[in-house]
């Protein structure tokens, strides 16, 4: 349990930034349940959802440095959160797994030929005795505009995924589970996608950045 709190490289939670991301839930008023919820709504709706700004420099994936921009991968924000979970002193790890009919992934479809996304990044956070899942990805305004309900997060059960949209159709389902993670795999997260996307590496970048 102790690891699920730790401060790491990439989870830098002693650093400002994210001191200042959660200084306003460090008051003992709220309970761990309530602060974790909050928190979640606030990486959520903070950090617009951009699924086409991929990154395998390793001081792309610091918390500290996602802090710092308006958008985030999937797997960015999740990390942003857990970071800001652990510096609450609420353990929390990173879970990996492979969707299908992932929101808002046009121009990834076009250029890697799937609708398949991996691996899909969202937390486990350990609350009440139980570890639940949350998935803190897609921020509300996106939800609305693809018509689809923002996933929202109690704190006392799994939130893991819109299986269906506002009309009835089906619109997300998870594949594979690669599980849980106490500290970010990088190694595995690169190699897992360029496994699934052999056309991946004909798009990086010099600096390993993926930007469509």
């Amino acid at each position: 349990m102790t690891k699920s709190l730790e401060s790491t490289y990439f989870f830098d939670y002693d650093h400002p930034v994210i001191q200042d991301l959660i200084a306003e839930f460090k008051v003992d008023s709220l309970s761990d349940q309530e602060k974790a919820k909050q928190l979640y709504l606030k990486v959520r709706d903070g950090w617009r959802y951009n699924p086409y700004d991929i990154s395998f420099r390793k001081e792309a994936l610091k918390s500290s440095h996602i802090a710092q921009k308006d958008h985030g991968h999937c797997i960015d924000k999740s990390i942003l959160y857990i970071s800001g979970l652990r510096a609450l002193g609420i353990p929390a790890k990173l879970h990996l797994a492979k969707v299908k009919n992932h929101i808002a992934v046009e121009r990834l479809t076009e250029k890697f030929g799937t609708n398949e996304l991996t691996p899909h990044g969202m937390v486990d956070v350990y609350l009440n005795g139980k570890w639940v899942k949350a998935t803190p990805a897609f921020n509300q305004e996106l939800c609305r505009l693809t018509g689809v309900e923002p996933l929202e997060f109690d704190g006392a059960g799994d939130s893991i995924f819109q299986e269906f949209n506002q009309e009835g159709k089906e619109f997300m389902e998870y594949l594979d589970d690669y599980g849980s993670f106490e500290d970010v795999p990088l190694d595995f997260i690169e190699q897992n996608m360029k496994e699934n996307y052999p056309k991946l590496q004909s798009l990086l970048n010099e600096a390993g950045e993926l930007k469509l």
